[in-house]
């Protein structure tokens, strides 16, 4: 592994945010000559790449984005508040995954970070003697056990997933001093071109760190099952991958994430795409539970429909490649989940909105999606979500509202904020920013990665975490941000307060929203089964 490298994180200033935070799309982006913004203290905790174009030693394909960095995951110890590690691809490729996954931890509150890498590819130390021997790494992910011991998920491949001669695997790392160093990896899957093991997740359990679970999806030509491996040895061993649920030919699941419940319950919450080779193909999001530390499962149930359209620059019509059927899920101390999405409903097909769904019954039940974007008359993509140790909720997401010059693609990022789900109020994190300057993902668009991450730090404070470009010039670059939001954000007075609002009763898409429905589903299916993710 390299030496790592002891790095300042840039702070930006906290400047007031000159769009306000608008429930009409109101405001000004101050033209194309304007500078990058925060209304927030942020810190960029990506540096410039120090990989070079042919670090893997393998003849690759497609178009190299340097100085990219994108879909950041980022854990909090809880044994030292202080002590953040943060996870991202490092160089995108246009046609999927990155030269690398690059790992960075900070014991200061996330002031300054120590940069590193576990060998997850060729680039950061992979090999024929160890188990990163991948030309691409992709799809990150953290986790961190009771104990403050790090592990750190990736999707490792060589080739175009599912041609011949191509390869993929789901390996692990652990870090046992807070992310400064990182162990060899460990394969829990490693298959050939006949299987692709996409859209990996890793979860601690948070009560005993003996146990750790990791999902994914591994998917042929025509499905896709969930796949689980776990460790009940604190990560000394780790028992054989297993499928848990296989949704049959013509359906797959993706985006598989196993929360854990008090009493040692867990849920595994995906989303599962049905009859993808018919003319209208579906989209829901569904869970399995076990009580027995993942040894056997129960039958899935349906926890709503996804209705997601995808998203597409107001202005200009370019692509964006989003969230469009992912989620992200959250558990409250007491238990409840909290799951968000993209979703089309509220519109009543048009666009995309923030969608949110809790249950405080484990799981049996889920209450009506509503949806929680304040600015609704403009496309709002990618959501995250985290609830505090005191129950609050937050989300953040992207959006349009300021996408007043065109050629620019400009968006925002912004936190809302609810005690009781019901009762919202929204806040500005930064931008506008270039979206046309992020990397492009071949047959699916403009790419910040399909994830974003937001963790809370104690005390009613929220870390979000996430991809921003610069706010204009010609350069394609992109950077993951720390913000702090303020503790408070009753007291910021330009929060703009509102209601979450469910899709008018009896509502129903029509056949055209229908119809953009599936050609989502087949979208995105399709473009992530043609080349690596």
């Amino acid at each position: 592994m390299a030496a790592p490298q002891r790095l300042a994180g840039i702070i930006l200033l906290t400047l007031l945010c000159s769009c306000g935070g608008g429930g009409g799309g109101g405001g000004s982006a101050g033209g194309s000559s304007a500078p990058p913004f925060t209304s927030v203290t942020q810190i960029e905790v990506s540096q410039p790449s120090t990989y070079a174009a042919d670090c893997s030693g393998i003849t690759q394909v497609g178009t190299l984005y340097p100085d990219t960095a994108l879909e950041p995951s980022l854990v909090v110890n809880p044994t030292n508040s202080a002590n953040l590690v943060a996870e991202w691809q490092q160089d995108r490729w246009s046609n999927g995954g990155s030269q690398a996954l690059n790992l960075a931890a900070s014991f200061d509150g996330g002031t300054t970070w120590t940069l590193g890498n576990a060998a997850f590819s060729i680039c950061s130390g992979g090999s024929s003697s160890n188990a990163g021997n991948f030309a691409r790494a992709s799809n990150g992910w953290l986790t961190v056990d009771p104990n403050g011991v790090v592990y750190a998920l990736s999707l490792s491949f060589t080739g175009p997933s599912l041609e011949p001669g191509s390869t993929s695997g789901q390996l692990v790392a652990r870090s046992t001093d807070g992310g400064l160093t990182w162990s060899s990896p460990v394969a829990l899957i490693n298959d050939s071109s006949d299987f692709f093991d996409d859209k990996g997740s890793i979860t601690a359990d948070p009560t005993d760190a003996n146990y750790v679970y990791a999902v994914w999806d591994r998917i042929s030509g025509n499905f896709g099952p969930s796949y689980f491996a776990m460790t009940a040895a604190a990560g000394a061993s780790w028992q054989s991958a297993v499928s848990i649920y296989d949704p049959g030919e013509g359906n797959q699941t993706i985006a598989n994430q196993i929360v854990v419940l008090p009493g040692d319950i867990l849920l595994d919450i995906f989303t599962e795409l049905d009859d993808f080779n018919a003319a209208a193909p579906s989209a829901a999001l569904r869970e399995t539970q076990s009580t027995d530390h993942g040894m056997t499962w129960s039958v899935p149930v349906t926890i709503t429909s996804v209705e997601s359209v995808g998203t597409t620059e107001p202005l200009g019509g370019e692509q964006v490649r989003d969230a469009a059927d992912l989620f992200a899920a959250s558990v409250a101390a007491d238990g409840r989940i909290y799951i968000v999405w993209q979703d089309a409903r509220f519109s009543g097909g048009k666009y995309d909105g923030i969608a949110l769904t809790q249950s405080g019954d484990g799981g049996a039940t889920w209450s009506q999606p509503v949806q929680v974007n304040a600015d609704t008359a403009t496309p709002a993509f990618t959501p995250t979500v985290n609830v505090s140790a005191d129950g609050l909720i937050a989300v953040t997401y992207y959006d349009f509202r300021n996408d007043v010059v065109p050629g620019e693609g400009l968006i925002d990022c912004w936190m809302v904020t609810s005690s009781d789900g019901v009762s919202f109020q929204e806040s500005h994190l930064s931008g506008p920013f270039n979206l046309d300057l992020a990397p492009y993902a071949a047959g699916e668009g403009l790419f910040l990665g399909d994830y974003q991450s937001l963790r809370s730090s104690g005390g009613g404070a929220f870390l979000p975490f996430y991809t921003q470009t610069p706010a204009s010039g010609s350069q394609l670059r992109s950077g993951v941000f720390l913000d702090f939001p303020p503790v408070s954000t009753a007291a910021a007075a330009s929060a703009v307060r509102f209601r979450a609002m469910a899709a008018p009763l009896g509502a129903t898409l029509d056949a055209a929203a229908r119809q953009r429905v599936a050609q989502s589903i087949r979208r995105v299916r399709a473009a992530r089964l043609q080349r690596g993710r």
